[in-house]
């Protein structure tokens, strides 16, 4: 296993500013992932949105760590390309809302206008700064009504750094890593020998590791789930790897940015029956599932029921603790939104911005199984006790 030495500077290096834009893929001997607790699948899976997103910084390490620590099955980012081509964990395509750049004098030059899924945005894009000065900015909370200490605290990480956290957590840990814009990315990033966004994509996904199908033995040691708005992106990635992808799906007014299809479209049993040839699954926006009126939830559409018919899990976004983000039904409690949605109507994982409330939730009303919690602390002893031994 690898030390802990190695792992706090892996840690520290990501946290307080580390540079470096391809570190060293691990071997699975330095990860020894027979030892470590292995990923639940006997209940819905909880997946870290940006990580713990409502507690720090979106997609930092240091919201990654805490979403681990807080009992994350999964770490959920967002993967965009910066000028010279590295894979980046960000989720808008301008700058401006979580990072300091406005302030940042040495790039006032660098506002430029682009058409974005056809509208025209204005601010300083990803695609128009290399990695070293995307490292160079400082990452804050997106929203005015969470904590701003951390504020200016940490950095963008790349995608191969997302991965080494998932990878060198102390149980396995689930990677969620979503292709985001890729029409506006391969339009404005270029990689050598023709390659695409998607190509890079799963490059790094394989390099380091993750490939197999759902629930086989590869998948279990590195589980993995591809996502994404546009469906030629899962239709094309699906040619190169065999890993999970799941088919993200915006409101009812947004087509999608590729294909400009309707939701309507998108989620007839025509085009699921066609999709489930690409994903085993959908990750809808939840009030697609049960559209709310004047803030209550109305009634439940048959989205889920229709999925599951067709075999596709469905994963919803996005679940938020604060009261602004509650509708009234749930009086201002998430835990009563958590046992709606997974006992109502029975989705099988939950994007989270508050990873350890769900967390708890599940451990309050679906636990391990006692046998399992045995066999896990005899591993774990025995595990220890090898350690101590020298081994």
């Amino acid at each position: 296993m690898a030390s802990s030495r190695h792992i706090s500077i892996i840690v520290l290096v990501l946290l307080f500013g580390g540079s470096k834009a391809n570190p060293a893929a691990p071997s699975h001997s330095q990860l020894d992932v027979n030892h470590k607790k292995p990923l639940q699948t006997f209940r819905p899976y909880n997946i870290a949105h940006r990580g713990s997103n409502g507690e720090l910084p979106e997609e930092t390490a240091a919201a990654y760590l805490r979403a681990i620590e807080e009992g994350a099955d999964f770490i959920e980012t967002d993967i965009l390309a910066s000028k010279d081509g590295h894979l980046i964990c960000f989720h808008d395509v301008t700058l401006d809302n979580i990072t300091d750049v406005a302030n940042r004098t040495e790039f006032a030059h660098r506002k430029r206008t682009y058409e974005v899924q056809g509208a025209k945005v204005t601010g300083w894009f990803v695609v128009d700064f290399t990695l070293k000065e995307l490292k160079s900015l400082r990452v804050k909370q997106r929203f005015s009504f969470r904590d701003q200490r951390y504020n200016g605290k940490y950095q963008i990480i790349t995608f191969e750094e997302f991965i080494l956290i998932a990878l060198y957590a102390d149980r396995i840990v689930g990677i969620y890593p979503e292709i985001k814009n890729p029409v506006f990315i391969n339009q404005h990033v270029k990689w050598s020998n023709g390659k695409k966004f998607e190509d890079k994509f799963v490059e790094t996904l394989l390099r380091y590791g993750y490939k197999g199908a759902y629930m086989s033995e590869g998948w279990l040691r590195q589980p993995v789930f591809i996502q994404s708005f546009a469906p030629t992106s899962l239709i094309s990635v699906s040619n190169m790897t065999n890993s999970p992808k799941v088919f993200l799906i915006d409101d009812t007014k947004t087509p999608t940015q590729d294909t400009n299809q309707s939701y309507y479209e998108i989620t007839s049993n025509a085009y699921l029956a066609f999709i489930r040839n690409y994903v085993i699954g959908i990750g809808p926006w939840k009030d697609t599932i049960v559209p709310p009126k004047d803030n209550y939830l109305g009634q439940p559409t048959d989205l889920v029921a229709r999925a599951h018919a067709h075999n596709l899990q469905v994963h919803p976004y996005t679940f938020r603790n604060e009261n602004s983000c509650l509708h009234f039904n749930f009086h201002q409690d998430p835990y009563v939104e958590y046992e709606y949605w997974l006992n109502e109507i029975g989705v099988d994982g939950l994007f989270t911005d508050f990873t350890g409330s769900l967390h708890k939730y599940q451990e309050w009303t679906k636990p391990y199984p006692k046998k399992q919690k045995k066999a896990e602390a005899l591993l774990h002893e025995i595990a220890n006790m090898l350690k101590d031994d020298g081994y």
